[in-house]
C-alpha cells in the first residue's frame, strides 16, 4: 500500500505577512511548498521562509514530549506529571511569596498561533500576577499606545492603503526585507513597484540604505533617535505654510490647536541640526504630502525602538490626520476582518499607567509592563519580587535588552517552566518545558496579521497531520494548567472549548455574520469550505462610526503625550564615551530569534556582520572584513565588519536574533551558527521614558579591533 498524495492549502504562520499556501504531502512526508495563487492577498507569492514550516515539523531538536531538567541533563516526562508538578509549584511560590511572586513573559511566535491567543489569558487571569512582560514592549507598543490614547482602541490601528496610494513616505521600515510589519502586505516589492509605476512614489528615511530604500523613489539617511524633530518640525511647518488640508474627520477631532502650539519650537532649521536632513528637504517633503492627493506616511521598527518611539507614532498620526489622509482611500484606513473587528466598545481597548513596575516605577499598558523593568524585578530583593516565571514561545536572552543581565535573572529563578518546543538560549533555564503540537498539526485562523493587513480577507485552515495520540496543543496546555492550579488554589476553573468554536463564534455575530450582514452570513463552515480563503475587499473609509473614545472624538492631542514634547525639547547633548550609534537590521530569511535552526534559512553567507561605513572605518585605523569588538555600557561582542556606505557615517548596524550558542543549548544548527547576540549591547536602561518600550536602535557604542 503506498501513501496517498494530498495537497493542502494554508497561510504561512511565520511572519506578518500571512502568505497563502499550497503544501504537497505523501503520507507524513511533505513534498513541495509553493504560493497559494488563489490566495486573495498573497496571490502566489511567497518569500524563503515558507519553506521553514517543513523543517519546523521534522526537526529532531523540536521537543515532542514535556521535559524536565535533572541537574545538567533533560528526562522526559508524561504530561501529567509535568502539568502536575508546575502546578504546584507555581501555587506554593505564590502562597510563599504572593501572587505577583509569579512573572510571564509571552514572545512574538504567541501571536502567529490562535490557540495561544484564545486560551493563554485564562492562565493569567488563573494565576492573577502584575508581573506580566511580553514582546510588545520590545516592539510595537509605542503604535499600539498612540492607538488607544487618539482613537479609544489599541488596535484601531490605521494601515497604509498600498494598492491605492500614490505617495508612501516609509520612516525606518523595510517591508521588502520584513513583508511588512503592523501593515500585512504580501508581496511588498511588487506593490511598492506599482506605485511607481502609476506615477507615484515612495520615499525611505532610513540610516541605512535598505532593500526597501533601493527600490524607492528617494532615499534620506537620518540620524538615529532623531526622527521625532524631523517630524514635529513637519506638524509645525504644515500649520505655518497653510499646508493643513481639509478633512472629514476635523470635525471628529479634538487638540488640533493645543498641537499647533506645542510643536511651534520645532523648526526646519532645528530639524536639520538634529537629524542630517536638510531644511529643504523636510519642507519640501512636507509640501508633497500634503498636496498629493493620495499620500500616507508610515513609521515602524526604527522610529518605535528609540527614546521617542511613542512621540514619534503619535506624530506620524497626527501628519496623516493633517494633510487628509487618515480614513481616505490612499491614505490609511482601518481593516474591517471578520473575526475581532474594532469599534466603540469591542473588548481589549487597553489602559495605561494604572499601575507601575515595582523597582524602577515603569508604567502598565494593557496589563503588561516593560520588558525592560522584567530582569531587575526577578533580581531586586523585597515583596513582590518574581520567584518563579512561565514563557511562552519566549526567548528573552536572545531578544530583550542587555542579554546579559537577563540571563543572569533566568538563572536565578526558583522555578521557570516554558510552553515551548525547543530548548534554547532561555529555556535551559526552566525546570519544565511543555511542548505544545507542530504548527502543521493544529488548524489556523490568522487573529492578529488579518485585524493588519492592506487588503480584507479571512481564512480558515484544517491541521495537515494528525498529532502524536500523546501530544497536545497548547490551547490543552493552557486548559489543564489553569484547571491544576484552579484546584490547587480551591477554586474552579471552567474550560474553554476549542478556539475554533471561539472564532467561530466571534464571526457569526461580528460584521460579516447573519446578523449584522444577512447577505454574506460568514461562519466557520463557509470559510471551511474556501480553502484559500475569501476576499472581503479593499480597505474603506469607516472610522466616523468607529471612534472608540469616551466623548467619541478623535484626540489629537492626548495630555501625556504632549507633555513628553517638552522631554525632547530638554534633551542634552550626548555625554557617552561611545561614539557611533548601533541600529538593527531585518533579513528576508529571519525572523527575530526564531529562524535559525533550518538550514535552508542559515546557509549562505554569515548575516551577524557588522556594516560600518569605509570612512569610520579609516578614521579608527579596521579594515574591511577585519574582527573588530563592539562595546555598549552594558557589554560587548566581537564579530567581522563590512565596509559599506549603505550605512550613514557614524551608524553601524548589526542584526537581531543571533547568538544561540549558550552553554546547555542543544539546537544542533543555531548552535552552529556563532552568531552574536546584538542584545549583548541594547541597554535596559536606555527607554522611551514615556511608556518604558526598549530602545533598541540609536544605542551609543565604540568599535575597537577585536
Amino acid at each position: 500500500m503506498t501513501d496517498t498524495n494530498k495537497t493542502h492549502y494554508r497561510a504561512c504562520h511565520l511572519c506578518e505577512a500571512i502568505c497563502g499556501l499550497e503544501i504537497k504531502t505523501r503520507g507524513s512526508e511533505i513534498t513541495s511548498i509553493k504560493g497559494d495563487k488563489l490566495d486573495p492577498v498573497s496571490q502566489g507569492f511567497i518569500c524563503p521562509k515558507a519553506t521553514a514550516i517543513a523543517d519546523i515539523h521534522t526537526d529532531p531538536d523540536r521537543l515532542r514530549m514535556p521535559h524536565k531538567r535533572v541537574g545538567d541533563a533533560w528526562v522526559e516526562i508524561s504530561w501529567q506529571e509535568a502539568i502536575q508538578l508546575t502546578a504546584e509549584k507555581l501555587a506554593a511560590t505564590q502562597q510563599q511569596h504572593g501572587n505577583d511572586s509569579v512573572g510571564f513573559f509571552a514572545g512574538n511566535p504567541g501571536v502567529h498561533n490562535y490557540g495561544n491567543l484564545t486560551h493563554g489569558p485564562a492562565l493569567r487571569r488563573i494565576i492573577k500576577t502584575r508581573n506580566n512582560y511580553s514582546a510588545t514592549s520590545l516592539d510595537q507598543l509605542p503604535h499600539q499606545l498612540t492607538a488607544w490614547a487618539m482613537y479609544g482602541h489599541q488596535f484601531a490601528l490605521p494601515i497604509p492603503d498600498v494598492d491605492q496610494t500614490d505617495m508612501m513616505v516609509i520612516m525606518g521600515g523595510n517591508p521588502i526585507a520584513s513583508n511588512g510589519s503592523i501593515m500585512t502586505i504580501p508581496n511588498a516589492p511588487k506593490r511598492l513597484k506599482a506605485i511607481r509605476e502609476r506615477g507615484g512614489q515612495v520615499i525611505v528615511i532610513d540610516p541605512r540604505r535598505t532593500e526597501t530604500a533601493d527600490a524607492a523613489s528617494q532615499h534620506l539617511f537620518i540620524k538615529p533617535g532623531t526622527d521625532a524633530y524631523v517630524l514635529l518640525a513637519m506638524i509645525n511647518t504644515l500649520f505655518n505654510e497653510g499646508w493643513v488640508q481639509d478633512s472629514h474627520l476635523h470635525d471628529h477631532t479634538k487638540g488640533l490647536q493645543t498641537v499647533k502650539a506645542s510643536v511651534a519650537d520645532f523648526s526646519l532649521q532645528l530639524a536639520e541640526s538634529k537629524s542630517g536632513i536638510t531644511a529643504n528637504e523636510i519642507k519640501q517633503l512636507t509640501q508633497q504630502l500634503a498636496t498629493t492627493e493620495r499620500a500616507v506616511l508610515y513609521g515602524r521598527m526604527g522610529v518605535s525602538v528609540q527614546e521617542f518611539g511613542a512621540l514619534c507614532q503619535w506624530a506620524i498620526q497626527v501628519i496623516n490626520l493633517l494633510i487628509g489622509a487618515t480614513d481616505t482611500v490612499g491614505g490609511a484606513l482601518l481593516t474591517s476582518p471578520a473575526f475581532a473587528y474594532v469599534t466603540k466598545g469591542t473588548p481589549g481597548a487597553g489602559h495605561f499607567a494604572r499601575f507601575h513596575s515595582r523597582v524602577s516605577q515603569l508604567p502598565e499598558f494593557s496589563g503588561e509592563l516593560p520588558a525592560v523593568a522584567l530582569a531587575e524585578e526577578i533580581l531586586t530583593p523585597g515583596d513582590g519580587q518574581i520567584k518563579a516565571m512561565v514563557t511562552i514561545a519566549g526567548n528573552p536572552i536572545i531578544s530583550s535588552a542587555n542579554a546579559g543581565l537577563m540571563d543572569r535573572a533566568f538563572a536565578s529563578l526558583d522555578f521557570y517552566v516554558a510552553i515551548d518546543f525547543y530548548i534554547n538560549a532561555t529555556t535551559r533555564h526552566a525546570d519544565i518545558i511543555l511542548p505544545p503540537t507542530s504548527p502543521l498539526e493544529h488548524d489556523h485562523y490568522d487573529i492578529v496579521f488579518l485585524r493588519l493587513a492592506v487588503r480584507n480577507s479571512a481564512r480558515m485552515n484544517p491541521a495537515i497531520f494528525d498529532p502524536a495520540s500523546d501530544a497536545l496543543h497548547d490551547w490543552q496546555i493552557f486548559n489543564a494548567l489553569s484547571n491544576a492550579i484552579a484546584q490547587l488554589k480551591g477554586g474552579d476553573f471552567n474550560e474553554l472549548p476549542a478556539p475554533d468554536l471561539l472564532v467561530g463564534m466571534g464571526i457569526e455575530h461580528d460584521v460579516y455574520g447573519a446578523q449584522k450582514n444577512p447577505e454574506m452570513a460568514l461562519n466557520l463552515d463557509k470559510l471551511k469550505a474556501e480553502p484559500h480563503g475569501i476576499d472581503l475587499g479593499p480597505l474603506t473609509p469607516s472610522m466616523v462610526d468607529r471612534i472608540g473614545t469616551d466623548d467619541g472624538y478623535i484626540d489629537a492631542a492626548p495630555e501625556f503625550i504632549i507633555q513628553d514634547i517638552a522631554r525632547l525639547l530638554q534633551k542634552p547633548a550626548p555625554a557617552s564615551e561611545h561614539d557611533l550609534l548601533l541600529i538593527g537590521r531585518r533579513h528576508i530569511r529571519s525572523n527575530n530569534s526564531w529562524m535559525h535552526n533550518y538550514h535552508r534559512l542559515v546557509k549562505g553567507k554569515p548575516r551577524w556582520q557588522l556594516m560600518m561605513h569605509p570612512q569610520d572605518l579609516a578614521e579608527r585605523g579596521l579594515a574591511d572584513q577585519a574582527s573588530v569588538t563592539i562595546k555598549s555600557r552594558v557589554g560587548e561582542v566581537t564579530t567581522t565588519v563590512i565596509a559599506t556606505d549603505e550605512v550613514m557615517r557614524g551608524v553601524v548596524s548589526l542584526p537581531h536574533g543571533w547568538g544561540h550558542n549558550k552553554n546547555g543549548v542543544k539546537m544542533r544548527i543555531a548552535t552552529e551558527q556563532k552568531g552574536v547576540n546584538c542584545n549583548e549591547l541594547t541597554d535596559e536602561k536606555f527607554i522611551d521614558q514615556l511608556c518604558g518600550n526598549a530602545a533598541l536602535n540609536g544605542v551609543p557604542v565604540t568599535v575597537v579591533a577585536a
